[in-house]
């Protein structure tokens, strides 16, 4: 049994993490600042799954303050797993700073106390919205990733920098996980499958930015979690994909929620946002040859995976601000 801490825990990705962790015998302590950032109703839900084990404890911090993050150290963990974020294209063009202050300067402090605490295992949660345009596809890490379009990407990249650096200077093994598009129960209400299944189930209008042409490699959190629990292993420092190496075009998720919940949706489009990559593709062949991981998780039904959840907590998800 190993002792994990965890930063963002209530949030969709980490407290996934948290829970295979725990169903694994490990103890977990998990750290989340519970902010605003979209309705705290999903992280309280997220959370109250985690409170049921005994070997989970939580902390209320802020990873950007680094004077409340010592104390939590104390627990020697055996490993970091940052996946607190600020995360988001759209509104990083809005608010920089923000973005800058959890996923730079909280990285910093993580790994500033890694080094203090004798902490020799890292990981970074960094995203697919480093590559761009101009990078050939299926995206591979050692694509040129210096010509971010948002600064959500950018402090992202610069996070990744840091890591680097820290790796060099006190030989802290690190991994970076760039993660693609993650869907699943319980998911972001500002990610496009959250927020399709909640406008047509509830007969509301859902809106298209671009032609609705753009497709993703949509990954099921499941999945995610177990390639970041995988990527635990000693790999010095290095860059891993995780994705399912199979884009879907977003119109075609939008028809199987319609099958899915039996109602058509009404479609409203709006320009496409600048700071959007038109199609993402994951190279998952480091994945597989270092930790051994495969997505198993078909769009189908992982779909009827959200939109069972959805309908299983519609008091409350319908109210859920979605943005749109």
């Amino acid at each position: 049994m190993a002792t994990y801490l965890v930063t963002g825990c209530a949030g969709f990705i980490a407290s996934k993490v948290c829970e295979l962790l725990l169903h694994d015998g490990h103890c977990v302590v998990g750290i989340d600042n519970l902010n605003d950032a979209y309705d705290v109703r999903l992280k309280q839900w997220r959370l109250e799954q985690l409170n049921a084990f005994d070997a989970f404890s939580f902390h209320r911090l802020d990873i950007s303050d680094r004077s409340e993050l010592t104390s939590v150290f104390e627990t020697k963990p055996e490993a970091v797993i940052n996946l607190a974020a600020r995360a988001g294209v759209r509104y990083s063009v809005e608010n920089p700073w923000v973005y800058v202050d959890t996923n730079l300067t909280g990285t910093l402090n993580l790994l500033e106390l890694c080094r203090i605490y004798g902490v020799g295992k890292f990981i970074l949660a960094s995203t697919s919205s480093l590559y761009g345009q101009h990078n050939p596809r299926p995206f591979r890490e050692d694509a040129n990733t210096n010509l971010p379009l948002s600064p959500y990407a950018a402090s992202k990249k610069a996070a990744e920098v840091m890591c680097a650096t820290y790796h060099e200077l006190y030989g802290i093994d690190i991994t970076i996980l760039r993660y693609f598009t993650v869907y699943g129960p319980a998911g972001r209400p500002d990610m496009s499958l959250f927020r399709f299944v909640q406008w047509v189930r509830e007969g509301r209008p859902v809106t298209l930015f671009g032609d609705g042409q753009q497709s993703r490699d949509f990954t099921y959190v499941d999945d995610i979690a177990r390639g970041t629990i995988a990527a635990l292993k000693p790999v010095g420092y290095d860059v891993i994909n995780l994705g399912s190496d199979t884009p879907v075009v977003l119109l075609d998720t939008l028809r199987i929620i319609e099958e899915l919940l039996g109602q058509s949706a009404v479609l409203r489009y709006e320009p496409r946002h600048a700071a959007d990559v038109l199609h993402t593709w994951a190279d998952i062949t480091k994945a597989e040859d270092m930790l051994g991981w495969k997505p198993q998780m078909q769009i189908r039904d992982g779909i009827a995976h959200l939109v069972e959840w959805y309908d299983a907590h519609r008091s409350w998800a319908k109210d859920i601000a979605t943005n749109g």
